[in-house]
């Protein structure tokens, strides 16, 4: 069978069609006032600052109501996995540092009183005092713990509600749930068993020690790995970033060539409610055709919906293996209105679009309303790769998105170890 979509045809859907609806098309980013702001390009009006570089693998970060920024390593540093950075005169810059917990992972969070991070099996959770210091650094509470680790997708991404309730992606361990994965004509297992344990979104309780899955609630299924998360306090719901399956062109070379390939399947947006399935491994999304198609593991073509109408669509869908790492609601008031609530998703940049450039390494901003997106996404801050968009040569990958107490945006790298703070200094 030929390939679903020919390099022509693909260069013109492209160019006429948008991930998602036409009024969700990319934009490009704002001029900025100055061309590169702390090594970034920004919009008009707004201005970085590095608080900190060379601090490790920074994965996801957290902010306190004092300032105290919390990031957490994927690989420990001099045996610890999390920094507490602390600006102590004020002029956007960490002078303080204070390190501690004996693991590393990627989920962090600060939420009344307590700060909440992930190992790549557990989740701990540390008493704040009222002087912002860690009570006991050395004995977290396990709160979770137990949760599959096989090395890929591994990473457990947290976030929590306003009811007491702690979400954790648990990444399934597979590209496709194949018979023996990543290998050329290995079919699909039916059902696939990893959704037993993984490949969605679990919800457990905070006042609760020592939980694991029969605690636990699946309370979201058929996501792949989320790694970018964060509960919407407008519209008091989940929403979610998940990274699609690769490797279509050589698992299926009859289908897919490597160009299709680069844009299929697309990184998708989603409110998540209890109970949904999103269709890994069975389904992928393609932004051309604007649906969810039947998975060549699984009897597709690149073209049969199959099964796949059932399942839950994307509010949103980015270009392929774009890799988005962090997902931030905004909900702060230094910040031109138009950004009140809507979304911020760093994506930590592509590896496998090759004949296409590779994509990504940027922080987009996608405009909400009422829990759906109101306008076209943008680029909101450029220049982290530098001249080399690729994951060895890139100078910076975004990964970790928090917001300040003044309202000001976090972004960490986990390539070498920055954190900027991005503020607005413009007219509103």
């Amino acid at each position: 069978m030929k390939p679903v979509l020919s390099f022509s045809a693909l260069l013109l859907f492209a160019s006429l069609v948008a991930c998602g609806s036409d009024s969700t098309k990319q934009q490009k980013a704002l001029p900025s006032s100055k061309e590169t702001t702390a090594g970034l390009q920004l919009p008009e009006g707004f201005t970085a600052t590095i608080v900190a570089q060379n601090l490790g693998v920074a994965r996801h970060i957290a902010v306190d109501k004092n300032g105290d920024i919390y990031v957490k390593l994927e690989n420990l540093k001099d045996g610890k996995g999390i920094i507490r950075l602390r600006d102590t005169n004020n002029d956007g810059v960490a002078d303080e540092t204070f390190a501690f917990g004996n693991y590393g992972g990627t989920g962090i969070a600060v939420k009344d009183g307590y700060l909440y991070a992930s190992s790549n099996t557990s989740v701990f959770r540390y008493k704040i005092t009222d002087k912002y210091e860690i009570s006991d650094p050395k004995k977290p509470e396990v709160l979770v713990k137990d949760l599959v680790d096989r090395r890929q997708h591994a990473s457990k991404s947290i976030t929590l509600d306003n009811n007491g309730y702690l979400y954790v992606n648990i990444g399934a361990p597979s590209n496709a749930c194949q018979e023996v994965d990543r290998t050329k004509g290995s079919k699909g297992q039916d059902p696939c068993p990893i959704l037993e344990t993984a490949g969605g979104i679990w919800q457990f309780r905070t006042d609760q020690q020592n939980q694991s899955y029969p605690e636990g609630v699946r309370y979201a299924t058929g996501l792949r790995n989320v790694v970018g998360l964060d509960w919407n306090t407008s519209v008091n719901a989940l929403f979610v970033t998940q990274h699609g399956r690769d490797q279509l062109n050589s698992m299926y070379p009859e289908l897919y060539n490597d160009t299709t390939n680069a844009e299929l399947p697309a990184e998708e947006f989603f409110r998540v409610d209890k109970g949904m399935n999103f269709g890994w491994p069975y389904c992928y999304y393609d932004p051309f055709q604007k649906k969810k198609v039947l998975a060549p593991e699984y009897g597709g073509d690149g073209k049969t919906v199959g099964r796949c109408g059932d399942m839950e669509q994307p509010l949103l869908a980015f270009p392929a293996h774009w890799a988005p790492n962090a997902l931030h609601f905004y909900t702060g008031n230094q910040f031109p209105e138009k950004y009140k609530n809507g979304a911020f998703i760093a994506f930590h940049g592509s590896w496998n679009r090759a004949p296409l450039p590779q994509g990504g390494y940027n922080v987009i901003f996608l405009p909400m309303k009422d829990g759906k997106p109101s306008g076209a996404y943008e680029i909101f801050a450029d220049g982290f790769a530098g001249e080399d968009r690729t994951p060895s040569g890139a100078k910076h990958r975004p990964c970790g998105l928090a917001m300040g107490p003044d309202g000001s945006l976090y972004i960490s790298d986990d390539q070498n170890g920055f954190i900027w703070k991005i503020s607005y200094t413009g007219e509103k």
